[in-house]
């Protein structure tokens, strides 16, 4: 069978299983993500000894050791899996939901009802547990979804996807609601990307090398961030304790994560008495930091910026730090560098906060607080399946609802139009 005739096979029997599955209540979809949390549970050893055929290979073929940490299972992952399968089997489903009821002077009444997107296919790296996180929620959001991880974790994702088929028969659900392609050759994620009759969004989650190509070639619609070169600024009117634990935070609690500040903005009028306290811990946590003139007159002994910096994700303990005069510059600098991620404004001045809330165009908007938080689990979301930075309908972390779409219902009484 050639790729493309197993590629358009998925499709066609997920496009199938798209249709029970829209139709099936949440108590029988919430049954399915039990059943495959159990089957987890009893297939642990046989997923453990797959994927210690990964890892094992993963050693040979030279992964790094971030690759291999992202790559490797345990029973605490395992068990971790199990448990975001029973978180996401109690979050409420959004499928079927009403919203904007209304009445029209025909008679007629109007409301939007939330519906599955229909078809997922899921692009994704390393990481076996995304395996169980993107079918959980396609399953609950009543969407059908093919799968397609990284070569390297093939035989992990393989024995998962044995305990999803399991757990979706004993609730009686299609198989096929969930298809992990099962094939290494790249030629599969380009046909996944191509196939409008059968795919109706694509998302992928990986390194910006994989999201630029599937952006580039894609035909079906995608949900996607490429950076996460996010800002915070600290306003004329900041109170200082706040503004050096959320600079602090935000560089430093994680640096390889897309919601990192990487660039910090300081108004000018309190950039001597802030810089060096904030300089200070970053030093103390070996962060580089790369300055604008102004900042390096603060602070003499940091590095100078290049233009390039000001648009970077480091991933990395780096900081791009830059004086503005004041908000409007740092709303300009911010709409001109960021990859409209997250970004935040620290400020006592409720006036500056709405502006900056209301003028800056990123998926996530924040006044006083860490960009650490830009995250589904900490939205009450639950779990998310990517973060997106598009301007569609899905915008920063995409959980349930995102998943979803709406559709105009109309309730008649024998009206017709005159």
């Amino acid at each position: 069978m050639t790729i493309k005739t197993y590629m358009q096979s998925l499709g066609t029997a997920a496009r199938e299983a798209s249709r029970d599955l829209a139709r099936a209540s949440s108590a029988t979809k919430n049954k399915a993500l039990i059943a495959i949390a159990k089957q987890l549970d009893s297939q642990r050893n046989v997923v453990l000894a797959a994927n210690k055929l990964d890892m094992d290979n993963g050693r040979s073929n030279g992964l790094n050791d971030a690759l291999l940490d992202r790559l490797e299972l345990d029973d605490v992952r395992v068990d971790a899996m199990i448990e975001g399968l029973q978180q996401v089997a109690e979050l409420p489903d959004p499928v079927g939901e009403m919203t904007d009821l209304g009445a029209r002077p025909s008679g007629i009444k109007l409301a939007k009802m939330r519906v599955p997107l229909g078809v997922i296919g899921i692009i994704y790296e390393s990481r076996p547990n995304v395996t169980i996180d993107a079918a959980s929620l396609c399953l609950k959001s009543g969407n059908a979804t093919i799968l397609r991880g990284g070569s390297e974790a093939i035989e992990s994702n393989q024995a998962i996807a044995q305990c999803i088929k399991l757990g979706l028969a004993d609730a009686g659900l299609p198989e096929n609601a969930v298809q992990v392609i099962n094939t290494t050759d790249r030629a599969a994620v380009g046909e996944l990307i191509t196939m409008t009759d059968f795919v109706d969004v694509i998302i992928p989650r990986g390194g910006k090398g994989l999201i630029e190509r599937i952006s580039a070639d894609a035909r079906v619609p995608v949900i996607k961030h490429l950076d996460g070169n996010c800002h915070v600024y600290i306003d004329d009117a900041a109170d200082l304790d706040k503004a050096v634990a959320i600079a602090v935070n935000a560089k430093t609690h994680r640096y390889g994560v897309c919601n990192a500040m990487e660039s910090l903005l300081i108004a000018q009028s309190v950039a001597a008495k802030a810089l060096p306290l904030i300089a200070e811990i970053y030093a103390e946590k070996s962060v580089e930091m790369r300055g604008c003139a102004n900042s390096r007159q603060i602070l003499p002994s940091i590095l100078a910026a290049s233009d390039s910096d000001w648009s970077e994700e480091y991933l990395a303990p780096i900081v791009a730090i830059k004086v503005v005069a004041g908000i409007d510059e740092a709303i300009e600098h911010i709409n001109t560098h960021s990859s409209q991620h997250t970004e935040s404004i620290i400020t006592e001045d409720s006036a500056n906060g709405q502006r900056f809330i209301a003028e800056v165009d990123s998926s996530s908007v924040m006044i006083n607080a860490s960009t650490r938080f830009a995250d589904g689990f900490e939205y009450g979301l639950g779990a998310e399946i990517g973060i997106s930075t598009d301007k569609i309908h899905a915008r920063g972390p995409v959980g349930l609802e995102g998943l979803t779409s709406q559709k105009w219902v109309v309730f008649g009484d024998g009206q017709i139009r005159q």
